[in-house]
């Protein structure tokens, strides 16, 4: 592949992060210009994954779809890569990078509990799911940015994750509720006297309160571990910065519990891109 085509598919990558993943698409801004081509890559490829329930009314073409992903990295794929610039662009990341592709198909993998409305059963569970989507995404992105530097906040990228990781379900709740999906573990549900058909259902606003406001907890708790687990090498630190806008969207979960189904907890737009550019400039989560 020329480097004409290498830029144009990064730039498509950018351009799609834009208009799905604006967060993300700061992020890359906010990282050295060289770094963002791959980044963008990864950060697509993200937000492809993501989206495949919103695309789907069953689980099985969404299998179908994970499958496609499957089979790329371990270069199987069907049909022209080339046709798929977001497949291009992250293959092309993968090899310029030496990224794990073991990482990226647990990444995949991990994503087809979205397909399904099984409960998440433990806080273990929800800590594994969140460790290889959210957290791996971090770390993926710590090596494009410096693979000696990657390493040594692994520790950082695995809380954080995880803190990014309940702040999005946070935010998805109401959709995922109309769904009939749940992601606050059973064993906090349970914790508050509830069970997956009565937080469903809605009707003890108490009970449900108490739920979110634990659930909200644990992901403050993992964003305190990230905090305590040592400074982050300038180098990296553009990979947490996705993770620098959970605190926000936790504290406010936090204090309106099931009035979250009532009023939004996304800040607006203008206070993200704040927050991520105050972070980029003080390093710090």
């Amino acid at each position: 592949m020329t480097e004409a085509h290498i830029a144009t598919n990064q730039e498509i990558c950018l351009a799609m992060l834009r208009d799905s993943d604006r967060d993300r698409y700061l992020a890359c801004l906010l990282s050295p210009e060289e770094k963002r081509g791959a980044l963008a890559a990864l950060y697509a490829f993200n937000a492809e994954l993501a989206r495949i329930r919103d695309l789907v009314h069953e689980p099985l073409p969404g299998e179908v779809r994970l499958q496609y992903w499957h089979d790329l990295l371990e270069g199987s794929a069907h049909g022209s890569t080339a046709a798929n610039p977001v497949a291009a662009a992250l293959l092309t990341a993968i090899e310029t990078h030496r990224l794990p592709r073991k990482t990226l198909i647990d990444m995949i993998e991990a994503r087809t509990f979205d397909l399904y409305d099984d409960p998440m059963e433990t806080r273990l569970s929800l800590e594994g799911y969140a460790g290889e989507t959210a957290s791996a995404l971090i770390q993926l992105a710590s090596l494009v940015l410096s693979p000696e530097e990657a390493a040594c906040s692994a520790d950082a990228a695995g809380h954080a994750g995880v803190a990014q990781a309940v702040a999005g379900l946070l935010l998805l709740m109401p959709l995922h509720r109309r769904r009939g999906q749940i992601y606050i573990p059973l064993q906090i549900l349970s914790a508050t006297g509830l069970d997956r058909d009565a937080f469903l259902a809605g009707k003890d606003r108490p009970r449900i309160s108490a739920a979110i406001e634990a659930f909200a907890g644990l992901g403050r708790e993992h964003l305190a571990k990230a905090r305590a687990a040592g400074s982050i090498a300038p180098t990296v630190f553009p990979a947490f910065l996705p993770a620098t806008l959970a605190e926000p969207v936790l504290i406010r979960a936090q204090k309106r519990g099931a009035l979250l189904f009532d009023r939004p907890l996304q800040p607006p737009q203008w206070r993200r891109q704040l927050r991520m550019g105050l972070a980029a400039a003080r390093r710090k989560i």
